[in-house]
């Protein structure tokens, strides 16, 4: 990363998250100053205690000087202590508002943003990037301060007590600074590929819990135990890299540090020996010298924290810059579907990461409170069709109506209330039956709830459970069985009474009974609205008012169950085919 794009981004850190808590960086500061005199002053106070305890041996001094040094540590302790915890606060407040930025940019993405990135990454940008950022504003930021005054104060104390000296020691700093420009942009290049390794390694373990009985089953426990130990070591190798990287300042420092000490007692006992500087002076000229040390060492790797810093933030701003292609948009009016008449003219629609339009040239109209089935091989189109009405994506070409309204045209919040969807995936909370149910409405009373679990034939199973609507369903409904998970989302569905319902492929994954009583549910779901369904078995879509026949993205035919099967060759063959 080049030394203008870290100033661009740290100035953006500063203009957009820092800016707004001066006050306490002030404070900080402040804090700093005292922190830098109490230093100084410590180093400062040598003079007088050896020339006016043990060469003058000055009663008085013996008691005021200790006095004065138990002060000064004191006042360098609190003020440290109380600039870190407002600088340390100020990290977490920026580290917080970032991931609220990433949660809501991810929450509000278009569909095609968040299935292009693995769910693990934008994980590892929550954890690990915006970390490195907390780190550069806590640590950072208190330590260029801090260790600036420090290091000015000690200055100031050395060329008091002796300029040739205080030139001799000074040569160090650009040395120092040199180290520090070239540490850092190796930092910043191995944090950025720690980050990327760190996706790896959380995508892998999302995979191998996601996917353990598939593991046990195909019996490929060695092989994901090798993945897993690659992916580790790669991320441990680069973390020592880095920490390798970043003490590689300290035996540079220490080697120069030895030299300039080295230099320095020569150099001052040529001073003394010709009466130019005391013993008093050389003890506080050195004491000075030696504190100096820690800042110098400090402000030699703050490089480094800037730069990998600026990294985490870079990586963060993909995130939260992505741009929003489908939004709300409060101006637009609300959509009225009361009547639920929906039609296609002329839409085609191509994914972002495929050459291929997925479907094409797609012209059909539904009546309103009728039921219209999808039905094709994989592929054909029948799912982007139900993904293109509530707009989790749009197409390239063509407009989508309801009742005469183009879904662009209206107000997204009001075109997806009036949408309910249940699929054959179905997604629950970690959370309890009845939070699960009410997410649709959740201001919806118990007695509704109920009532919408009753209609969705789940309150049979939920009043045999020991905590009923309060048992938790673990994580995607996992102690739950698969019928049982169905009609919990047909529950949540029917509670959110909107005229258009969307069913994909909601019975495939069923044993027969099971499919018999989500059916029944579905009945209850589907009475008097405009009801689509993707349906891999075709026996469940007799009743169908029309029947839409896709191939290879296109509508090759329509009508209901006994004009396909006497009309429609590829109906009839698709039928045929689930009967033997």
């Amino acid at each position: 990363m080049k030394f203008e794009e870290v100033k661009i981004l740290i100035l953006r850190l500063y203009n957009e998250y820092i800016k707004k808590h001066l006050p306490r960086i002030f404070i900080a500061l402040i804090l700093s100053i005292i922190v830098a005199g109490s230093t100084s002053g410590i180093a400062w106070l040598l003079d007088p205690a050896v020339k006016k305890i043990f060469i003058d041996q000055d009663k008085t001094y013996a008691y005021l000087i200790p006095i004065a040094i138990i002060i000064a540590f004191s006042a360098k302790g609190l003020s440290l202590f109380f600039a870190r915890t407002n600088v340390i606060k100020v990290g977490y407040w920026v580290c917080a508002k970032m991931q609220k930025q990433m949660s809501d940019t991810i929450i509000l993405s278009d569909t095609d943003t968040i299935e292009n990135k693995h769910s693990a990454k934008f994980i590892s940008n929550f954890l690990y990037d915006a970390t490195m950022v907390q780190q550069l504003v806590s640590t950072g930021v208190l330590n260029i301060m801090k260790d600036s005054f420090t290091l000015l104060a000690l200055l100031t104390v050395m060329f008091y007590q002796n300029w040739k000296l205080a030139l001799f020691a000074m040569i160090m700093m650009p040395l120092a600074l040199f180290v520090a420009k070239s540490l850092g942009k190796r930092i910043g290049k191995a944090a950025g590929e720690s980050t990327d390794l760190s996706g790896v390694l959380s995508t892998l373990l999302s995979e191998i819990i996601r996917g353990s009985k598939i593991i046990k089953i195909y019996q490929t426990e060695k092989l994901e135990q090798k993945r897993a130990e690659g992916a580790i070591n790669n991320l441990n190798n680069k973390f020592i890299k880095i920490g390798t990287i970043m003490i590689r300042a300290t035996p540079i420092m220490e080697v120069l540090t030895g030299i300039m000490i080295a230099g320095f007692i020569y150099y001052s006992g040529s001073l003394i020996a010709i009466g130019e500087i005391g013993v008093n002076n050389f003890f506080s000229f050195l004491t000075a010298m030696m504190l100096a040390y820690q800042p110098i060492r400090s402000l030699a790797t703050i490089n480094m924290v800037v730069f990998a810093g600026a990294a985490g933030a870079k990586r963060i701003y993909d995130v939260i810059d992505e741009p929003i292609q489908i939004y709300n948009n409060k101006n637009l009016p609300d959509l009225d579907a009361s009547k639920g008449n929906i039609k296609f003219v002329n839409v085609s629609f191509k994914y972002e990461n495929s050459d291929d339009k997925a479907i094409s040239d797609i012209n059909l109209k539904i009546e309103g409170g009728t039921i219209a089935a999808f039905v094709g091989h994989s592929g054909a189109g029948k799912s982007t069709i139900i993904n293109l009405l509530p707009r989790f994506y749009d197409p390239q070409e063509g407009s989508v109506t309801i009742d005469g309204k183009s879904i662009s045209e209206v107000n997204l919040n009001s075109l997806r209330k009036n949408i309910s969807l249940v699929s054959q995936d179905v997604i629950l909370f970690d959370n309890t039956i009845k939070n699960n149910i009410s997410y649709a409405n959740p201001e919806a009373s118990d007695k509704e709830i109920e009532e919408a679990c009753k209609n969705s034939a789940a309150i049979e199973f939920i009043e045999k459970l020991p905590k009923k609507f309060d048992t938790i369903v673990g994580e995607n409904g996992v102690r739950l069985s698969g019928g049982q998970k169905q009609r919990i989302s047909i529950a949540r569905a029917i509670l959110k009474k909107s005229p258009i319902i969307l069913l994909d492929e909601a019975t495939s994954s069923l044993d027969a009974d099971s499919e018999e009583v989500v059916q029944l549910a579905i009945n209850n779901l589907t009475k008097n609205k405009t009801t689509i369904v993707i349906a891999h078995r075709l026996s469940t879509i007799h009743n169908a008012e029309v029947i839409f026949v896709l191939k290879d993205g296109g509508v090759i035919d329509s009508g209901n169950h006994d004009f396909l099967m006497n009309n429609c060759k590829e109906y009839k063959s698709l039928y045929q085919k689930q009967l033997k």
